[in-house]
Formats: C-alpha cells, structure tokens, sequence
C-alpha cells in the first residue's frame, strides 16, 4: 500500500472533523475532492475508514487503527 502525503493529510483532516464539509474548508479542497481522496485510501486499505449514519460519520475500527 502506497500513500500520498495529500492523501493522509485529506485523512486526518475528515478523522478530525468527523465531516468531510469541515476538512474540506480546512484544506482549501471541494468536498467532492475529500470524498474522492477518502474512497481511493479505503480501496487501498481493502476496507471502509468511515461509517456514515445519517449525515454523521464516524470512525470505523479500522479507521481507528489507520
């Protein structure tokens, strides 16, 4: 598994905020670019990082440990 620095730090952004909106605004990025970043980490990783529940995500365990 190859990461860019881009892509951790779109990682820890959204890990932070618990909002893709927020880490969006954080990184001077649309939120359609976060949410792209974010699914390209989690294809690499073979799993999901985030679980949305309504309009909330959360950390999933592998999130955690990522």
């Amino acid at each position: 598994m190859h990461f860019t620095l881009h892509q951790m730090k779109v990682f820890d952004a959204v890990a932070r905020h618990l909002s893709y909106t927020r880490a969006a605004e954080e990184l001077f990025l649309t939120q359609p670019a976060v949410s792209m970043q974010i699914k390209q980490v989690e294809e690499q990783v073979g799993m999901p990082l985030f679980e949305q529940i309504g309009k909330k995500i959360f950390l999933t365990d592998a999130g955690q440990e990522f």
